[in-house]
């Protein structure tokens, strides 16, 4: 990436995790996360990376580096990490050293994703199969891994910063928050509260947990409910959710919750960028 695309190495890595599905955004939690995303990248130099097509999460970030784009402040690297197999016109980019036209309009009957044109590079991974998910997923956590191994600051000896930002999400994403403490070093855990499903099963988690992690029994039954009705779960699938939330919780010093109250002004935005980048500066 650094020797054929000729970037510059990340001072930070925002990992931006999601709902894979179509979900809309309260306006100005929209507003604010995509600023507050695109400022911290632009900010510390840093490279966001997502699942590359257009939609869920990826759509929202599509559209703040689409917005981003238009006012022309400064170039953003947006690295989309797709698998092979769900990519809509996929055919359209084989090829070794060639220029090829990528058509981005969706067939609507289709049950492939086109790639999201406001990405700047995009790694496609291929393990055969065809219309799945799942393709991308080691080898997005191993190159993350990889990237934090790089010394930004050889005289300190200083990696690069990753941090896994979240907004909304399936089941699959808690999963995604529970690695990603268990990493070693730890990847610290941004959640934005408001956007719906794991994002706010996992902030009312932490609110109401103590500092050890635990919640009372009022708290667990109604965590238990809500992973119910959030998911369509039966008790016992909701119950193994429950369980690998409250090993999240037990490094909740590691979880940042953003809260989006109902304004812009800049004092709320500077808190949320504060959010998302705090671990540049920290010394996790």
């Amino acid at each position: 990436m650094v020797k054929e695309w000729q970037l510059e190495l990340p001072t930070l890595l925002i990992s931006v995790h999601g709902g894979l599905q179509n979900f809309d955004l309260p306006p100005k939690l929209k507003q604010v996360f995509g600023k507050g995303l695109i400022k911290a990248a632009v900010t510390t130099g840093a490279w966001i990376f997502t699942g590359g097509v257009t939609t869920g999460v990826i759509r929202h970030v599509g559209d703040a580096l689409k917005d981003h784009s238009s006012k022309s402040r400064g170039k953003v690297y947006a690295i989309g990490i797709a698998p092979w197999g769900i990519v809509e016109n996929k055919e359209d980019l084989i090829g070794k050293d060639v220029t090829r036209p990528y058509q981005t309009m969706s067939n609507p009957l289709s049950k492939l994703s086109v790639l999201n044109s406001s990405h700047s590079h995009f790694i496609l991974s291929d393990n055969g199969t065809t219309g799945k998910y799942g393709a991308e997923v080691r080898l997005r956590r191993q190159l993350e891994k990889h990237i934090a191994l790089q010394k930004i600051n050889t005289r300190l000896g200083q990696g690069v910063p990753v941090v896994c930002l979240i907004l909304e999400g399936g089941p699959n994403i808690i999963s995604v928050v529970l690695e990603s403490l268990r990493e070693e070093p730890p990847v610290p855990v941004v959640v934005c509260d408001g956007s719906g499903r794991a994002s706010d099963i996992i902030s009312f988690a932490h609110r109401y947990s103590e500092e050890d992690g635990l919640v009372s029994e009022s708290v667990k039954d109604q965590l238990l409910v809500t992973i119910q009705k959030t998911f369509n779960y039966s008790r016992s699938q909701a119950q193994q959710i429950f369980l690998m939330v409250m090993e999240c919780m037990k490094k909740r010093a590691l979880v940042v919750i953003v809260f989006y109250p109902n304004s812009t002004n800049s004092c709320f935005l500077n808190s949320h960028l504060l959010a998302v980048g705090f671990v540049v500066h920290s010394d996790l």
